[in-house]
């Protein structure tokens, strides 16, 4: 008998868990949920109980590096639900919510995507959760290889731009089902495609979000791909090819013109623009060892990489280049996803090789208007800024895949463009990191936390505090600046401690000017095609 009522205790005990306080709702009641009044059809595949550390990933899906910690292991307990989403005929969005049972802070995050996407950023929802936000997160509209991403016209439109905004409408509507109240702020965090997912939804669906993070954001997918061939020729094929040997020839030579702009010389441009190294004084002499100069056609390929793709016969300059200081992360390998936007959208042919692609190619074929569905760089925010909206963006200096050019020169034209922008968006540029991270710089920071302060009390961010991490312990810290400010060294102190440095304005504003496609997006104009 006593066992008997200790039995139905503990399960009283569970269902009671599975409830936040003043709840509305079981989370296993969560399965009834329908297509709110404008949202697509949904069907909850899933609604449980998730015990506190108790989550697995589901097998077969890309989780994290090898040997990289479980972020799951120390989650609350939380109420997990799946659905598939279809927005389009074919659709087959599948999407989750995580919400915490208790310390939930009142608001929605949902997760951005890297690549073709085709999984859920577990890791991402993970992260939200422990931070005490609802999350949520989608596959976009597919599984699998980034062939799958144009399967079909809805997983292409999907990938696109409708899956985080449907994922985004039936979030909310789970949140409210299961709190009994929507939440109070919602936002969008993410990098690289995740990034172009943040620019589309302040752009396309400015009611989704009140606060929004873009990293890296991918936002001129059909000449950004054109430019990362473009930068695959230059420094793999060809007379001009350069060894990955001699990378550091040339990042050790930029580092000796430019390292003490910022006043520190500590192995980063904090402000890489006012760099001005041309790597001609690299050009082998008479009797020069070979591993200790460049060859002719080697200078002018780095000067290529520096200078962007551009039309060969025109002379249109169709992407920004990689900026100086970047040169440790150049690959002869090509960026994944511009061989597949050249394979499955361009030229329709999984056999297709990027030397197969001449530096005089017509980018019209690249970037035709059936194309441009995939770009968010509509500078006109009004809708978006209007209505609250904050938007913080950032990139890495040293970033060797999407070129930084092109995210200062959108920001100028957001400014240009967008009443109100001074009090909605602001870009942090980050000295040293890579593609979403990594890098020489302290590249180890939180986004989320001042767009989260922004948008509580309007106070926009003006320095965000960043580490780098090596072997497991920090060892540098700096403040990352509002651009056009820079974190410049103030004379005294550690150079590794970010009380050291002072956000500075640039010394020649001029650096900053913008490139031919940056002054197009300021005066409102679409860039064009041309042959």
């Amino acid at each position: 008998m006593l066992h008997t009522i200790g039995a139905l205790l503990t399960a009283a005990a569970l269902v009671l868990a599975t409830r936040p306080a003043h709840a509305a709702a079981s989370c296993e009641s969560l399965t009834a949920l329908t297509a709110s009044p404008g949202g697509a059809p949904l069907q909850v595949t899933l609604a449980q109980p998730v015990a506190a550390g108790a989550f697995t990933a589901p097998a077969g899906v890309p989780d994290g590096p090898a040997g990289a910690s479980n972020p799951y292991l120390t989650l609350p307990s939380f109420c997990r639900v799946a659905m598939t989403l279809r927005p389009g005929p074919t659709s087959d969005v599948k999407a989750e919510v995580w919400m915490p049972v208790t310390g939930w802070n009142g608001k929605l995050q949902v997760a951005g995507n890297g690549g073709f996407a085709g999984t859920i950023g577990y890791r991402a929802l993970a992260t939200a959760l422990a931070a005490g936000y609802a999350a949520a997160g989608t596959n976009t509209g597919h599984t699998g290889p980034a062939a799958n991403t144009f399967a079909t016209e809805d997983a292409t439109l999907d990938f696109a731009y409708r899956a985080v905004h449907e994922t985004a409408v039936a979030a909310k509507q789970a949140v409210d089902g299961y709190y009994g109240a929507a939440p109070k702020f919602s936002y969008f965090n993410g990098c690289s495609t995740g990034g172009r997912q943040a620019l589309t939804a302040a752009q396309r669906y400015p009611d989704d979000f009140d606060g929004i993070v873009g990293g890296a954001p991918a936002i001129f997918t059909t000449k950004q791909a054109f430019g990362q061939i473009w930068f695959h020729q230059a420094i793999a094929l060809g007379e001009g090819a350069i060894a990955k040997e001699k990378l550091p020839l040339i990042h050790d030579a930029v580092l000796a013109a430019c390292d003490t702009l910022d006043g520190a010389k500590d192995g980063v441009l904090e402000n890489p623009l006012a760099c001005t190294f041309d790597p001609g004084v690299l050009a082998c002499k008479p009797g020069a060892a070979s591993e200790s100069c460049l060859t002719a056609p080697q200078v002018e390929s780095v000067r290529k990489v520096y200078a962007g793709a551009t039309h060969a016969t025109t002379g249109e300059k169709i992407f920004p280049g990689l900026e100086r200081g970047s040169e440790l992360g150049w690959s002869p390998v090509p960026v994944s996803y511009a061989v597949d936007y050249f394979k499955h959208v361009v030229f329709k042919n999984p056999s297709w090789s990027p030397a197969s692609l001449g530096f005089g190619v017509d980018v019209a074929e690249a970037y035709p208007a059936a194309h441009q569905i995939f770009d968010a760089n509509d500078p006109r925010l009004g809708a978006f800024a209007g209505r609250g909206g904050k938007l913080l963006m950032y990139q890495g200096w040293a970033e060797p895949g999407i070129p930084p050019g092109h995210i200062v020169n959108y920001y100028a034209a957001v400014k240009a463009q967008t009443a109100g922008a001074e009090s909605a968006v602001r870009l942090f540029m980050v000295p040293g990191m890579g593609h979403c991270g990594g890098g020489d710089g302290a590249s180890t920071f939180d986004m989320v936390p001042a767009l989260d302060r922004w948008v509580e009390t309007g106070t926009a961010p003006e320095r965000i505090p960043a580490s780098r991490v090596r072997n497991g312990k920090v060892d540098r810290t700096r403040p990352l600046c509002a651009y056009p400010r820079y974190a410049r060294y103030s004379g005294t102190g550690s150079m590794d401690d970010a009380a050291s440095f002072i956000c500075a304005a640039p010394e020649k504003p001029s650096a900053f000017s913008l490139s031919p496609l940056g002054t197009a997006l300021a005066k409102g104009q679409r860039p064009k095609a041309r042959g």
